[in-house]
């Protein structure tokens, strides 16, 4: 794992827990996997560990204040000099100020700044570890798109045994090789995905549309372009942004606009996903002008829209891969698997709307994947996977798509 770190640039950002002292192996380790680190400390993390003594395993400064008598410490520059930032160890305090965006130290300041990805070690006692507030946090921070890095098991600082230690330090540096390991798993190959809603215009003030918020097609798109993917994202009406510049945003409104830039990817494009939720429909006409109230009822006569997935499924080249989503209220294995094979999908995302934490608006998501053709490495037809942040639920569909990907070769 140790190859995936060389070159790569690591903020190691440390909080007041006794788990401190473990800083210095963790530093020493990264420098040894050829990685570069740059260090912040809370104020409280100076009382377990010197800032001497990191700034000598680094052979860089450490920064403990947003402002020093040398001046202003950049956190922003730091935040995008980075490639990763881990946060060992994360007390609950600090826990709860990430969550919650307070940036009153450095390690707040450069976690606020950072466009990279973000790890994080908890350390703490082992009811403080079971609290719901933490345990609130804690999905906080992963539905931000964070990584947690699992506690251990053991003896704690109180004398209690249980949960809370901090992951041990190569623990912590295996998990990021891991992670940059598969970074450049779909480099040169070019990913379309739609998402979000499409509004159709019923007059120039009111429109037909849905509760989609984009959020689950947003993290696909990151951790598609997370694995060295080109990826365009054709977004509906959504107030949806990313950090990631590699990722080009498409911003469309209707169903029709949608099928247009859509059409024009898909011509370059090896997988499209997708994960909009398109109106089915759309008024016949729209009013010039705004609707006066005259009557009781008012009726509307609508249209079909494009059939975006049917219509890019009829020329889909068999080197490509197409991902398409089922959202359903009732029978949804039944209904999912006659979309698959209307749609031409090599595969299809299933959740219901019947499942507590999952479908509109929410940052989590609770889904299974019917595939068209199963080969061994996928397992059976249907796999079922547990409530997760969409951010998990995205890495999970893409290293399913990997496989298809690779059965294709």
């Amino acid at each position: 794992m140790s190859s995936a770190l060389n070159g790569k640039k690591i903020i190691l950002s440390i909080t007041g827990s006794i788990a401190a002292y473990k800083a210095a192996s963790l530093c020493r380790l990264f420098i040894k996997a050829g990685a570069e680190v740059k260090v912040v400390m809370t104020k409280a993390a100076c009382g377990f560990i010197s800032p001497l003594t990191l700034s000598t395993l680094s052979q860089h400064p450490v920064q403990t204040s947003v402002s020093s008598e040398e001046g202003w410490n950049n956190h922003v520059e730091l935040g995008l000099w980075a490639d990763a930032m881990i946060l060992a160890p994360l007390t609950a305090t600090s826990l709860g100020k990430l969550a919650n965006g307070i940036a009153d130290n450095m390690v707040a300041a450069v976690y606020l700044s950072a466009r990279c990805p973000v790890f994080f070690a908890p350390a703490m006692d082992v009811d403080m570890w079971h609290h719901p507030s933490t345990q609130q946090n804690v999905k906080k921070l992963q539905s931000y798109g964070n990584h947690l890095i699992p506690v251990g098991h053991g003896e704690l600082a109180s004398g209690l045994v249980g949960e809370g230690r901090m992951a041990e330090p190569e623990a912590i540096v295996s998990f990021l090789g891991e992670f940059f390991s598969t970074t450049q798993s779909l480099s040169g190959r070019h990913v379309l995905i739609t998402a979000g809603p499409t509004y159709e215009p019923i007059d120039p003030v009111r429109f037909i549309g849905n509760r989609s918020s984009g959020k689950m097609g947003m993290a696909l798109a990151e951790e598609a372009s997370r694995r060295g993917a080109k990826v365009t994202l054709v977004l509906g009406p959504s107030a949806l942004s990313t950090t990631d510049g590699r990722i080009e945003i498409q911003r469309v409104e209707t169903a029709q606009e949608m099928f247009e830039a859509a059409k024009v990817a898909y011509k370059s494009a090896d997988v499209a996903i997708l994960a909009a939720a398109v109106a089915d429909y759309r008024p016949g006409t729209v009013a010039e002008h705004k609707i006066k109230k005259h009557s009781d009822t008012y009726a509307i006569e609508l249209v079909k829209t494009p059939d975006i997935a049917a219509e890019l499924g009829k020329v889909k080249k068999n080197s490509q891969v197409n991902i398409g989503f089922a959202l359903e209220t009732q029978d949804g294995p039944t209904n999912a698997e006659a979309k698959l094979k209307k749609k031409n999908f090599d595969f299809i995302v299933l959740n219901s709307l019947q499942d507590p934490g999952a479908g509109f608006q929410h940052d989590t998501n609770k889904i299974s994947i019917l595939h068209a053709n199963s080969t061994a490495e996928q397992g059976n037809k249907m796999k079922e996977f547990e409530l997760k942040s969409k951010v998990a639920v995205a890495k999970d569909i893409v290293d399913e798509l990997e496989l298809v990907l690779k059965d294709k070769k």
